[in-house]
């Protein structure tokens, strides 16, 4: 795609600030005055770089694109500065190609001779960025031992999208909106994660999810340290009701593993976990009340907010389609998402003392995930969460749920 003649259809995005919107960049042959930000970016300062990973094989393109990060985190020097980046073409669904903006302010040749390397993958491109006075243009970075006859095509400013780049993305890469769609990522990951088989194995031995007017489900949602074990134990006695929990107890051998793996992998096998929550909920909810500790919402909230770069903002707009809920995945009757303040959030974290996952240690450090999170959760509908201040007393807490669901179920 990039040695084609096709880049001119497309856009150029640099997350180069995470409080504001990315900057947005074409490419045209005749020179273009760079302004703003546009200067902050491409200034004179230093050597600049960016690597785009581009492969029909999707599973193949992931793992790239995820060891390359792993990569330039390890292999360049302290003095340069890595980006997230992306081309698009603008309202054309999955064109999104993701890859680094690299500034490399060190007086070593070490960042080109990385990128080099990497390039010799046939599904890894880089260009360099050559200036001349307030002009800016773009040249294929030649791999090692080819020699390429350089086209100069000129950073233009672009005008910023309407949504995000990266939600052209995530209808079945990030958030999966049907079982095929992720059973099918696992299927394709058979030859190279012998435990995808087994995970598989788990799925087809789930009975049909649908089902009659049998008891209330309920699902409890919140970031971690909100209290939902506290709430769902006590729920579970006082409604004498069915503790279920997603991902399921069946997955737990499995979840290290893929907890390694890059986000659409680790996304399918989330999304599938789901499922085999809605097969246990399915038979559970024809004999009693079921309580569900997580469900699709969590999966959903967290994976938009880390697919999404930057601020809130830059989130799919309510109503999105994106924030909808599969259609053939089991509704709950009623879902509630604890919300408590930040503060007391990592306060009861730290005095749990656990280990946690990436995610959760990024809720920690990062207030733009942690807010881009919460906001998800609060945007999904059909079920849509209602909100319950989980500050109180777990005593009172569980009172104003209760009062919540026998309003509602009597119960």
């Amino acid at each position: 795609m990039f040695r084609c003649g096709q880049l001119c259809s497309r856009v150029f995005a640099v997350e180069f600030d995470l409080r504001t919107e990315p900057l947005y960049f074409t490419l045209n042959s005749t020179p273009q005055v760079l302004h703003k930000a546009y200067q902050e970016l491409f200034g004179d300062d230093g050597k600049l770089f960016s690597l785009h990973v581009h492969c029909d094989n999707r599973i193949e393109k992931a793992q790239t694109h995820a060891e390359i990060k792993h990569q330039l985190s390890i292999a360049l020097s302290r003095d340069c500065d890595v980006f997230e980046a992306s081309s698009f073409i603008p309202d054309v669904k999955n064109s999104l190609v993701k890859g680094f903006f690299i500034r490399d302010k060190s007086t070593t040749d070490l960042s080109e001779d990385v990128l080099k390397t990497l390039q010799q993958s046939k599904s890894v491109c880089v260009f360099s960025y050559k200036r001349e006075g307030q002009y800016c243009w773009q040249e294929m970075l030649s791999p090692v031992n080819q020699v390429e006859e350089s086209v100069r095509q000129y950073i233009t400013p672009a005008a910023a999208a309407e949504h995000h780049p990266s939600t052209l993305n995530i209808r079945n890469s990030d958030v999966f909106y049907n079982m095929d769609e992720a059973y099918k990522v696992l299927k394709e990951c058979t030859d190279i994660i012998p435990e995808s088989k087994e995970v598989l194995k788990l799925v087809d031995e789930q009975l049909e999810t649908s089902r009659g007017d049998g008891f209330p489900v309920i699902v409890i949602e919140g970031l971690d340290a909100t209290g939902k074990t506290t709430l769902t134990e006590a729920l579970r006695e006082s409604l004498n009701a069915t503790l279920l929990k997603s991902p399921p107890q069946c997955l737990a051998p499995f979840r290290q593993r893929f907890d390694s793996e890059p986000p659409l992998i680790r996304r399918a096998f989330y999304a599938l976990g789901n499922y085999i929550t809605a097969a246990h909920i399915g038979k559970e909810s024809l004999r009693a009340p079921v309580i569900v500790d997580r469900f699709w919402h969590s999966t959903a909230a967290y994976a938009i907010a880390t697919a999404v770069g930057g601020r809130v903002e830059n989130l799919p707009e309510p109503g999105s389609e994106l924030y909808k809920w599969p259609e053939d995945l089991l509704k709950p009757n009623l879902v509630l998402l604890l919300t408590v303040s930040p503060e007391e959030r990592l306060r009861r974290l730290r005095d749990r003392g656990q280990d946690k996952t990436i995610e959760e240690a990024e809720l920690e450090v990062n207030q733009l995930f942690r807010l881009k999170v919460e906001e998800a959760y609060k945007r999904i509908q059909n079920p849509a969460c209602i909100i319950v201040d989980a500050s109180p007393s777990p005593q009172e807490v569980l009172q104003q749920v209760q009062h919540l669901i026998r309003n509602k179920y009597h119960l």
